[in-house]
């Protein structure tokens, strides 16, 4: 195999690769196994007049552990609105579900409006929700009351509250109470349960995260990412569960208003990522829980957790919450909890990639400009593999300058590939040259910049960042196609200090090339395109000095 046809083929390969790894993310991703009724113990709950005694947590199977249907007819309340400095949010009093959120510090991905995580529409849906699970508790279907119509986080104030009230039959009371922090995307939802019956209640809790299956507004067909819920657990580590596999094990259910249950843990958190963005429901640390998934209705999905509390005697009462992540997915939110910074999927290159864009970062925070900052970590990635980029074209530079003797043996052997191949090795041997010595530099590098590549695509950092020019937002293609025509137009440079192909076919192929990947990269996030570009570019001056070098030393030789 001559150099022309290897370099050919990683570059074909190279790109398989990516559009199988994007495809393989969106429609196979790990699914987390399933068990039919896991038992469930008590979870930690603040006791707030006196110690109550542990109850046998509900197991799935009773009355008290079943959620309650998805299928009910929707229900019209009270709209409570409430802002923060980086937050607009809007509560429902049926339920007390969280049915809008604004994050005030990201724009829609057209326009200058907020962007919008969480929304109730006809057209999308997207609400995190919970309730209490026991005889007269309140659900996610039970309407709350409240005296707030408006709430705002006040100057000095670190958070801002929202309290709904429910009460039962049997004298229980219930408040569903939201907390909003100044500078943060976590929200506390909680519960203070005050038990005024004759008798004791052994309550449960769940927390969910409903979602249809579309894809968010902007998504990529040409680089696909992931929508759809994952689970962490230190067990089970983390795993996505897509919308198709909800489906499938939905069908397979005898029951079908039983969701279906994850293994139980004592940690981890259960998600439901899109690109860019994340929520995320967070139990307390060491407090027993056991995930689930479900098709609600049609193509509405939940991803949620069940808690058992301990029973509350007669008189008592009892508290309980439970942390919402609901903004940018980010390495940092690893401090929020336990591997929380993987809904940032780097993909299978993720030990490369992670270190990569914290590179990125802190060339960021020098220059203050992420287009910048892809152009010097390229440069000294380039530097790093200087060595193996110059040991492949220096291969290539052999080839080229005994390319004349190469077609003199192809025409004298004409179809005799016997001989033909027999009188190749010889020249390569005379000439000291080792046909393959320019493949495994380039496969060791293919990986790091495929992490790159997955390391730009993902990080919101990028998202609406400005570069230069008509390139105010590196996250989406180029307007204008200027990065991709020079993209295009540096592989054709490129294809010119290669060694000239035999292969009337092959050398076709690479004519074309160019064209092909420059209408590719048209519909490429800008950055995406401009770390290929500068990488070409590099390449192309490091190959043209080492070409240029061996061709001189070929000239002297032959004086």
């Amino acid at each position: 195999m001559d150099l022309q046809r290897l370099f050919l083929s990683l570059i074909f390969f190279f790109s398989i690769f990516l559009l199988w790894d994007a495809w393989e993310r969106q429609q196979h991703p790990p699914v987390a196994q399933a068990s039919a009724q896991p038992p469930v113990a008590a979870s930690g709950v603040a006791a707030a007049s006196a110690p109550a005694a542990t109850a046998e947590g509900a197991k799935p199977g009773t009355a008290a552990a079943q959620l309650p249907s998805a299928t009910e007819a929707a229900k019209s309340g009270k709209k409570i609105q409430v802002k923060t400095d980086i937050l607009a949010a809007e509560i429902n009093t049926v339920g007390g579900t969280l049915q809008r959120l604004e994050l005030v510090k990201h724009r829609a991905v057209e326009g200058d409006k907020p962007f919008v995580l969480l929304q109730k529409r006809d057209e999308h849906t997207y609400v995190a929700r919970s309730g209490l699970l026991g005889d007269g508790l309140p659900k996610h279907n039970t309407e709350f009351a409240s005296s707030d119509d408006k709430v705002e986080l006040a100057e000095g104030k670190d958070t801002v509250q929202v309290r709904l009230t429910a009460a039962s039959d049997a004298g229980v009371k219930v408040v569903k109470v939201y907390t909003f922090h100044r500078g943060s995307y976590v929200i506390d939802v909680g519960y203070e349960i005050e038990n005024g019956g004759a008798t004791p209640i052994s309550p449960s809790a769940y927390y969910e995260l409903v979602r249809d299956s579309s894809n968010p507004p902007g998504d990529s067909k040409f680089v696909p990412t992931y929508t759809g819920p994952a689970v962490y657990t230190e067990q089970g580590k983390y795993q996505k569960i897509s919308f198709s596999d909800i489906e499938k094990k939905e069908k397979e259910n005898t029951d079908k208003n039983a969701p279906v249950y994850l293994p139980q843990a004592n940690n981890g958190w259960i998600a439901m990522e899109q690109h860019y963005f994340v929520s995320a429901w967070v139990p307390k640390a060491g407090a027993q829980r056991e995930f689930f998934t479900r098709q609600v209705d049609g193509n509405l999905f939940s991803a949620g957790v069940r808690l058992a509390l301990p029973a509350i005697e007669p008189g008592k009462s009892a508290s309980t919450s439970m942390t919402l992540y609901a903004g940018p997915a980010q390495s940092s939110l690893d401090s929020i909890a336990p591997e929380l910074g993987r809904t940032v999927d780097y993909g299978v290159f993720t030990v490369i990639a992670k270190p990569l864009f914290m590179g990125l970062a802190y060339i960021h925070g020098w220059v203050q400009n992420w287009g910048v900052a892809i152009i010097i970590l390229t440069i000294l990635i380039k530097l790093v593999f200087f060595p193996l980029s110059a040991a492949s074209y220096r291969s290539m530079a052999r080839m080229r300058v005994v390319a004349p003797k190469l077609e003199k043996i192809k025409q004298q052997y004409g179809d005799d590939r016997e001989r033909l191949h027999k009188a190749m090795m010889e020249l390569y041997k005379t000439e000291k040259i080792n046909p393959m010595g320019g493949c495994l530099p380039m496969v060791i590098q293919i990986p790091v910049f495929i992490s790159l590549y997955w390391a730009i695509l993902t990080s919101v950092e990028l998202r609406h960042a400005p570069f230069f020019a008509w390139i105010t937002d590196l996250s989406s293609p180029d307007q204008y196609y200027v990065l991709p025509l020079i993209m295009g137009a540096s592989m054709l440079l490129q294809s010119k200090l290669n060694p000239a192909p035999a292969d009337p076919l092959q050398a076709r192929i690479m004519q074309i090339m160019p064209v092909v990947f420059s209408v590719v990269f048209f519909f490429f996030p800008a950055g995406l395109v401009l770390y290929s570009v500068v990488n070409n570019v590099l390449s192309i001056a490091q190959q043209w000095v080492i070409t240029r070098g061996a061709e001189k030393d070929k000239e002297k030789t032959k004086a």
